[in-house]
């Protein structure tokens, strides 16, 4: 665990206990307090890990809100949560940052149960703003204690059209609350689109704000009898005009005031106009412009690509305020935080480690894409961590990226797939549960031909519950005309995704983050389709049979090794696919077995084991016909963040706790996990 003392605290921020600190500091003061917290942020996150860049760019603002508002009577609500850490450091919780993501340590996002001055959970984008709107409302019709709302959001966060509908719905009521604007050009990756476009402009004419009544009463005044022949245009042209000095008029248009832009790293500019804001009793979008890594020449100097890269740092990564380019190596995720020690951060990473699951698919989609020009992929502002950036750089024509869009993303996937393409949606299984109503009416009513490619499926580890791939299983099961499967290693994951894109209809295929298994990968020209709805026997055996799904495989083989040493030989069973099912396979199982182990890194309610009790209670209607069926999965709860190793342990998802489950069940001695 980080040492508290070797991390450089100012004098002010020492001073800092909470939000009313702030209170009686003049805004030279707050300006220096700001540096102080971007340099604490940098020192513990430089060693520990974690997001970084986003929250180098939100210190000034952080500092600016709290020293403005009554939190928690007044509520700041941070979109995602991973540019928050300056203000879970002026909220009280310093001396607790060193623990950040890490198991039993801060949430890596803002947590209700952490904090009260953390008024939502959220860790996905574009929300913060329907949640200001409501707390608002709420307030308005004598609810709760009253307060002012400000809601902070990213200009990458404000691709996702929840975002539009809330401001839509804001200007709609005249909600008095504020907007803040963190323009930094940047999500994880850089931005895209029409309004990365859009705030470009105004980043580049930063003199350009006019508020609307004064630039229109301007116009009207141009000498020369301009003015009047402007105001002879009508409103059509006129607002044209606006439009293309005033980078406001998109809010103003929504009946949301704008102030801006601002320099975000001006504590009193930000005070000032935020003062003005607060004030005004409605609807007001402040623009403020920040620097993604401020403060950190590799990421402020280094461009898009320094902010990419140094949107998390690794532990290790930064020595005295500095890239350490020592060739550091990530822990990995089997450590648990007692057992980091610097020497392990030292070692040269062995060459012969398995590829990350993530690179695999990449380098199979650049195949399947240069061997067919129908295949294209499409991605939600992750190139890069959905394994599509190497598509992006070698085959430009055959990739899309649609910002913070899940629900565009996966319609677009079926605009494609009508014309005959072959689309992959590679979006996170957290993230994909945000286009359920694109997947169940646009995909799979219309069966069309669209291939998802679930990443970050199961336990993800340090990001925690709002990040874990948990619910992608039981969510999919439901739907009409879809194919399911998961891979046991990554020689699987090639040729599921070769399946994927050979069959006529909607398919899905979940995978691990980290790193794979270490097998023999086919050949290039030499990749076999998965036959769908079929499994594999992995090993023979008498009395219990283990059926894995995906990771659950390598948890059943390791489960089998325990259960030998107790004289147990359970059959070892690669289900591949949660549907269909390989019904006869598990029949022949159910007869030929006394216990049935499904296994699956998912929630049980809905989940793979599920779908195999409901086959066998319906396919042997009478008691004592077939085995029992034990099913091993994820608990009905939200898991915690913490290293994946951790977590596993803690809900039972091991080879060891498998073992003494199916021991109890069979009335056997339990061996101890290991």
């Amino acid at each position: 665990m980080s040492d508290p003392n070797t991390h450089r605290i100012g004098p002010l921020l020492a001073q800092v206990e909470g939000p009313s600190d702030l209170s009686d500091l003049d805004d030279a003061e707050l300006q220096q307090l700001a540096e102080e917290l971007r340099t604490y942020i940098i020192d513990v996150i430089g060693e520990i890990g974690g997001h970084f860049g986003a929250n180098l760019g939100t210190c000034e603002i952080a500092v600016a809100l709290h020293s403005l508002l009554d939190s928690p009577r007044d509520k700041i609500l941070w979109d995602v949560g991973h540019q928050a850490y300056p203000h879970k450091v002026l909220t009280g919780r310093m001396a607790e940052l060193p623990t950040i993501r890490q198991y039993g340590g801060l949430a890596p996002f803002c947590s209700i149960p952490e904090s009260e001055h953390d008024i939502m959970g959220a860790g996905h984008a574009s929300t913060s703003i329907s949640y200001g709107l409501g707390l608002k409302e709420a307030m308005r019709r004598g609810i709760g204690e009253d307060g002012r709302v400000v809601a902070v959001i990213g200009d990458g966060a404000l691709t996702g059209g929840v975002a539009y509908e809330a401001m839509h719905a804001a200007g709609g009521l005249e909600t008095p609350m504020v907007i803040l604007l963190n323009d930094n050009g940047m999500s994880i990756s850089p931005n895209v689109g029409a309004l990365a476009s859009y705030f470009q402009r105004a980043r580049l004419k930063p003199g350009l704000f006019h508020a609307r009544e004064g630039f229109e009463d301007r116009l009207t005044r141009l000498p020369l009898g301009l003015g009047g022949k402007i105001e002879k245009l009508g409103p059509e042209i006129k607002s044209a005009l606006k439009a293309y000095w005033a980078p406001g008029l998109l809010f103003e248009e929504l009946d949301l005031a704008y102030v801006g832009p601002i320099d975000g790293h001006d504590v009193a500019a930000l005070r000032k106009a935020l003062f003005e804001a607060i004030d005004a009793d409605r609807p007001v979008v402040v623009h403020a412009q920040t620097v993604k890594g401020r403060g950190f020449a590799p990421a402020e100097e280094g461009g898009l690509a320094g902010m990419e890269k140094w949107h998390a740092a690794k532990p290790g990564s930064i020595v005295d305020g500095e890239d350490a380019k020592s060739g550091l190596v990530p822990v990995k995720e089997s450590d648990s935080p007692e057992a980091i020690a610097p020497e392990m951060l030292e070692k040269p990473a062995p060459a012969d480690d398995p590829p990350q699951y993530t690179a695999v698919f990449a380098d199979a989609m650049v195949r399947e894409a240069e061997a067919d020009p129908r295949v294209v992929g499409i991605t939600a502002a992750m190139a890069g961590g959905a394994g599509l950036q190497k598509l992006a750089d070698e085959l430009p024509g055959q990739y899309f990226d649609v910002g913070i869009a899940e629900q565009n993303a996966v319609l677009m996937a079926a605009g494609i797939a009508l014309q005959g393409g072959k689309p992959v949606c590679a979006i996170y299984s957290t993230f994909l549960q945000r286009a359920f109503d694109q997947l169940v009416h646009d995909v799979c009513l219309q069966n069309l031909d669209v291939t998802f490619a679930m990443d970050r499926s199961g336990l993800v580890g340090d990001d925690g519950p709002t990040h874990h791939g948990a619910f992608d299983i039981a969510y999919l099961r439901p739907l009409p005309n879809i194919v399911l499967m998961a891979p046991r290693d990554e020689a699987m994951l090639v040729r599921m995704l070769r399946t994927a894109l050979a069959h006529e209809g909607p398919a899905a295929l979940r995978y691990p983050r980290g790193s794979a298994v270490g097998v023999e990968m086919p050949e290039r020209d030499g990749v076999e389709q998965v036959p769908i709805g079929t499994g594999e026997t992995l090993e023979n055996g008498e009395r219990v049979a283990l059926v894995g799904y995906g990771t659950g495989v390598g948890v059943a083989l390791d489960a089998a090794r325990i259960l030998g040493e107790s004289g147990v030989r359970p059959t070892v069973v690669d289900a591949r696919f949660a549907k269909p099912l390989d019904v006869e396979l598990l029949e022949r199982l159910a007869l030929s077995h006394d216990l049935l182990v499904t296994i699956e890194e998912g929630v049980l309610p809905g989940g793979f084991g599920s779908g195999v009790l409901e086959h066998l209670e319906d396919s042997f209607p009478e008691p004592g016909e077939r085995a029992r069926v034990l099913r091993v999965g994820l608990p009905d709860r939200y898991v915690t963040h913490g290293k994946p190793d951790l977590l596993h342990e803690e809900v039972g998802f091991t080879g060891g706790h498998v073992a003494e489950r199916v021991l109890a069940a069979l009335g056997e001695e339990a061996v101890a996990a290991p």
